[in-house]
């Protein structure tokens, strides 16, 4: 299917109460805020949101926290010094927890994405997020039964674009972009700019048209 360039609002007009939604973002780096704030007025909620952490500040992820929208945060760094939206949430019995270790957030996206079932890894072994968990003994090393995240929708943020939906990240910012792009059934990316087609150098692009269904240019 082609890529398609559209404004934000119109690009996540399609997500539903009760989606899971992969968002970009190592804290602010990469993450889409203005795709954010479209899915604030679109109005979805009950959403089940996979990211990084939950929020910084007042802007982006914590303003749809604040807004009422997530029913469940899975994530790895749920609290940090500006995580007031997610903090208030959850002791107040709001909003629920899924603790992921970076590590394997990452893999078990990546796992959808490469259409694999489910793997076996020692990270959370002997601690509470392995509790009532399948684990085996590989070589004398115990491990523990991951399942893949598989999104609804992604949101990501990437820094150029062309019109084919190839991408280009930059530095830092590509974080989570990439494997939560092969991971989702919807892929909408925003860019700072759309290219013209061959403008990009084929060995740069990350991200490859097919994984991408929506471009929304927001110029730095």
């Amino acid at each position: 299917m082609k890529t398609q360039v559209t404004d934000a609002l119109t690009a996540v007009k399609e997500i539903a109460d009760g989606d899971t939604v992969l968002v970009g973002g190592f804290g602010m780096a990469g993450m889409p805020v203005e795709l954010i704030d479209a899915l604030i007025e679109h109005g979805a909620g009950d959403l089940t949101i996979v990211s990084n952490n939950a929020g910084n500040g007042d802007t982006g992820l914590a303003a749809l926290i604040a807004a009422g929208r997530v029913r469940k945060m899975v994530c790895s760094f749920p609290r940090q010094a500006d995580s007031w939206h997610f903090d208030g949430m959850y002791r107040a019995g709001k909003i629920e927890l899924e603790l992921v270790p970076q590590g394997n957030l990452a893999e078990r996206m990546r796992a959808a994405g490469a259409g694999i079932g489910a793997f076996y890894c020692p990270t959370g072994v002997g601690t509470p997020i392995a509790e009532g968990r399948e684990t085996r003994i590989i070589d004398g090393r115990e491990y523990v039964l991951e399942y893949p995240i598989h999104g609804d929708v992604a949101l990501i943020r990437a820094h150029v674009a062309d019109r084919l939906g190839n991408l280009v990240y930059r530095k830092t910012a590509r974080n989570f972009g990439p494997v939560m792009a092969t991971a989702a059934k919807l892929t909408i990316a925003q860019v700072s700019r759309i290219a013209e087609i061959g403008e990009l150098d084929p060995e740069n692009i990350v991200t490859p048209s097919i994984y991408v269904n929506r471009l929304v240019e927001v110029p730095l």
